[in-house]
C-alpha cells in the first residue's frame, strides 16, 4: 500500500495562536506540524487484531440496539463502526486501570491495536469521496464511504504531544485548536465539521456542548451506494408489515428476483443484498413469533434480545461466507429512519464505569481529563436505487447462478440489518426495522 501523505500535527495546543472565525459556514483550519507521517498500513499483517476489532464492533452494536436510542418506536439505526473508531482514538491516550478496563470491556487487541485500526481505516479509504457531491436521489454505482476523525482541543489547555502524534500516525488526525469558552465561535465550528462530513444529513454534534469542555473527539461516517441490481419502482406496492406489537401497517414494499446468497439458521433467515461494489446489506429475519423478537426495543429483556440479534448477525456472517448466490424473490420495505444515543448510558452498560469517572486515566491526553458527554446520531434511507446513511460519534471531555428452486423471503415483520464492508467485514451500520412506516428524516 502506498504511503499516505504527511499528516502533521500541532506539538501542543496551548502553543497555538489561531484566530477562529465565528462563521458557521465551514470548520476551523486543521492545524498540522511537520515531523509526523501517517504510517503505511498492511491489513494482511494484523488478521487476529482485525478479527478482534470486528468482534468489538458487534459488541458495541448490540449495546446500541439494546439502548434503542430516542426514536421510541422500536426502530434503531446506529454505527458500531463509528463508535469503535472514536473509542479507539480515546483509548490511544488511556493508561493504567482505565486502559485495561477499556481493553477488557470492549475486547480490544492487547497489541498492535492502533496499527490494526490504521489498516482498517486505510481499507475503508479506498472508497472515500465527498459527501457533498452525492446526489442522494441517485446513489452512486461506485460507493462513497467517507470517514473523518476530528479532534477539537482548547488552546488554553496543554494537550500531550505524544497523544497528538499517535492520532496523526495511526488515525490521520490533526487538531482543531478552539476556545470552548467562546460558544458563539466553537459550537458552530464543531457543527460545521459534522455537517460537512455527513453531507448535511447530520447538522450538529450529537453530544451537545458545554463551555467547560476542553476536548472533543469525533468520528463521522457517510455511506452512499446503489444496489448491484436496483429494484424497479414499478414493482413497489403497499403490502402489510406486522410490527413488533403484533399490529399490521401497510408500507411501500420493494420486490424483485435477484441472485443473492442466503442462509437459514435455527430461528432466522439471512441474505446478503449486494451493492454495486465493495459492500453488502446483511438482512436477518427472525422466525415469526421467535422469543427474541426484533422489536424488543426498550421492553424488559431488550439487552438479551439485542445480544441475541448480534449473535445471529455474527452467525449469519459466517454462514453467508460459504453460501452461493441463487435466484431469490425478495420483498423489502423502504425505510427512512434516524436515531440519537446518549452514549454514557451505553458505556456504563458495557462496564466502563472507570473510563467514565477517572480523572487520571487520560492524563496522557490532558492532565485531569474526565469524560463529560458522549453521543451518537445516525440516519439511513433505503429505497429502490440504493442506500444513503450517515453517523457521527462524539465524546467530550474536560480537563478536570444454475437453476435452483426459487426462494422467497418476505421482510414483512421486524428484522435486523447491517451494512458491511466486504474486504474487512466491519459492520459500519447496524439497525432494527420494527415499523418501516415510522419515518426519521
Amino acid at each position: 500500500m502506498k504511503r499516505k501523505a504527511p499528516a502533521r500535527i500541532a506539538a501542543a495546543a496551548a502553543a497555538v495562536t489561531l484566530a477562529l472565525s465565528a462563521c458557521s459556514a465551514s470548520p476551523p483550519a486543521l492545524l498540522k506540524a511537520d515531523g509526523v507521517e501517517r504510517v503505511s498500513a498492511d491489513r494482511s499483517a494484523y488478521p487476529a487484531e482485525l478479527a478482534q476489532l470486528r468482534t468489538s464492533a458487534r459488541k458495541l452494536g448490540a449495546a446500541l440496539l439494546a439502548d434503542g436510542g430516542d426514536a421510541g418506536n422500536g426502530n434503531v439505526v446506529a454505527s458500531p463502526g463509528s463508535l469503535l473508531i472514536a473509542l479507539a482514538m480515546l483509548r490511544a491516550g488511556a493508561s493504567g486501570a482505565t486502559a485495561a478496563e477499556m481493553d477488557r470491556a470492549l475486547g480490544l487487541p492487547a497489541e498492535h491495536r492502533d496499527e490494526a485500526g490504521n489498516a482498517l481505516l486505510a481499507s475503508l479509504e479506498a472508497f472515500d469521496g465527498d459527501p457533498g457531491s452525492v446526489d442522494e436521489k441517485n446513489p452512486p454505482r461506485r460507493p462513497v464511504l467517507h470517514t473523518a476523525n476530528g479532534l477539537f482541543v482548547d488552546r488554553s489547555v496543554p494537550t500531550r504531544e505524544g497523544y497528538l502524534r499517535s492520532l496523526a500516525r495511526y488515525y490521520g488526525t490533526g487538531v482543531y485548536p478552539v476556545d470552548f469558552q467562546d460558544e458563539t465561535a466553537t459550537k458552530p465550528a464543531i457543527d460545521a465539521w459534522v455537517d460537512k462530513n455527513t453531507g448535511g444529513r447530520i447538522k450538529k454534534g450529537p453530544a451537545g456542548y458545554r463551555r467547560v469542555n476542553t476536548l472533543s473527539v469525533l468520528n463521522a461516517v457517510y455511506f452512499a451506494a446503489a444496489w448491484k441490481v436496483p429494484f424497479d419502482p414499478a414493482d413497489t406496492s403497499d403490502l402489510p408489515f406486522t410490527t413488533a406489537d403484533g399490529s399490521q401497517v401497510s408500507v411501500p414494499t420493494m420486490s424483485g428476483v435477484q441472485d443473492v446468497a442466503s442462509v437459514q439458521g435455527a430461528s432466522w433467515e439471512a441474505v446478503d443484498l449486494p451493492y454495486a461494489d465493495g459492500f453488502v446489506m446483511r438482512l436477518v429475519l427472525p422466525d415469526a413469533g421467535a422469543g427474541r423478537a426484533a422489536g424488543a426495543g426498550r421492553a424488559a429483556g431488550a439487552a438479551q434480545a439485542a445480544g441475541a440479534a448480534a449473535q445471529d448477525l455474527s452467525d449469519a456472517a459466517r454462514a453467508l461466507e460459504a453460501a452461493a448466490p441463487s435466484p431469490t424473490q425478495l420483498y423489502l420495505p423502504r425505510w427512512d429512519q434516524k436515531s440519537n444515543f446518549e452514549l454514557r448510558k451505553v458505556f456504563a452498560g458495557l462496564g466502563l464505569q472507570g473510563m467514565l469517572n477517572t480523572e487520571t486515566g487520560f492524563n496522557s491526553i490532558q492532565r485531569g481529563l474526565k469524560t463529560q458527554q458522549a453521543g451518537q446520531s445516525a440516519n439511513i434511507t433505503v429505497a429502490e436505487k440504493g442506500t444513503v446513511a450517515a453517523a457521527v460519534t462524539q465524546i467530550n471531555a474536560r480537563a478536570v447462478s444454475g437453476t435452483a428452486p426459487m426462494k422467497v423471503i418476505r421482510f414483512d415483520r421486524p428484522f435486523y440489518y447491517e451494512i458491511v464492508h466486504v474486504e474487512t467485514g466491519l459492520p459500519l451500520f447496524m439497525g432494527r426495522v420494527s415499523d418501516p412506516s415510522a419515518t426519521g428524516l
